[in-house]
């Protein structure tokens, strides 16, 4: 599963890409992203260790202490990357060439590093993380509020909206269940730690077919094309009231 990362610039796409999509629009924009306008913290509690622009306040719900949870595969964690620890492994991720052809980052270890700091060192919509499946890191992932992202330009975005991007490392472990069975996982830790939140979402690239599938049998339902600044992408969706059903 190597969904490129979505762009953080461009204009919306057509709006024949979401008109058969059920989802309602809603218009009112979030206490989170007026604050973000405005260059003041937002209306959420301050969080002890959480950093960026927006000073203490933590827009992910401490994703770092969200803890374990067991899984048909194993016991499996989001650990908030640290750079210096971690970006080794990450940066040899990104240089499969399987990878590379949908995140893009293939390169140096500074081509890495940008990235994750541009998440670090950001106002917290997004936390970069590793997987670990039974205390081994296997899989990167990014959590971010999809409301506050540009990504909202492109679908009907709706408060708390949670987005997700995964790798899976090595190839061993691709194309035999674990990104289906890690992608339900995560979602339900979002919907679980995040209780304002009513949907997970995802944005694969359309031409990774592996990906969307992988997503369409971890509960989540297809909801539109939408055109963003780097690919068409599919528009996947976890409902919070449909995941006991799906």
């Amino acid at each position: 599963m190597h969904p490129v990362h979505p762009g953080r610039s461009g204009h919306p796409g057509p709006a024949e890409d979401v008109r058969d999509c059920e989802d309602t629009l809603d218009l009112r924009l979030p206490s989170e992203l007026r604050a973000l306008f405005a260059g003041q913290a937002p209306d959420t509690p301050d969080t002890p260790g959480a950093s960026g622009a927006l000073g203490t306040v933590d827009l992910l719900d401490q994703v770092g202490t969200w803890g374990p949870t067991e899984t048909p595969v194993g016991s499996f964690r989001l650990q908030p990357v640290r750079a210096e620890r971690d970006l080794p492994v990450i940066s040899r991720w990104m240089n499969d060439p399987a990878v590379a052809a949908f995140w893009q980052l293939a390169g140096s270890l500074t081509q890495t590093e940008d990235h994750l700091r541009a998440q670090l060192a950001g106002d917290g919509r997004s936390v970069p993380c590793l997987g670990l499946l039974d205390g081994t890191p296997m899989s990167y992932w990014e959590i971010y509020r999809a409301d506050l992202d540009p990504l909202a330009r492109h679908y009907p975005a709706r408060p708390h909206d949670t987005g997700i991007h995964l790798l899976i490392g090595d190839v061993a472990d691709r194309r035999r269940g674990l990104g289906s069975a890690l992608l339900r996982a995560v979602a339900d830790l979002v919907l679980d730690r995040r209780p304002a939140c009513a949907r997970v979402v995802a944005e694969p690239d359309l031409h990774n077919t592996p990906s969307v599938a992988a997503f369409l049998n971890a509960g989540y339902r297809y909801a539109a094309e939408v055109d963003l600044p780097a690919k068409r992408a599919a528009l996947m969706i976890r409902d919070r009231s449909l995941r006991h059903l799906m």
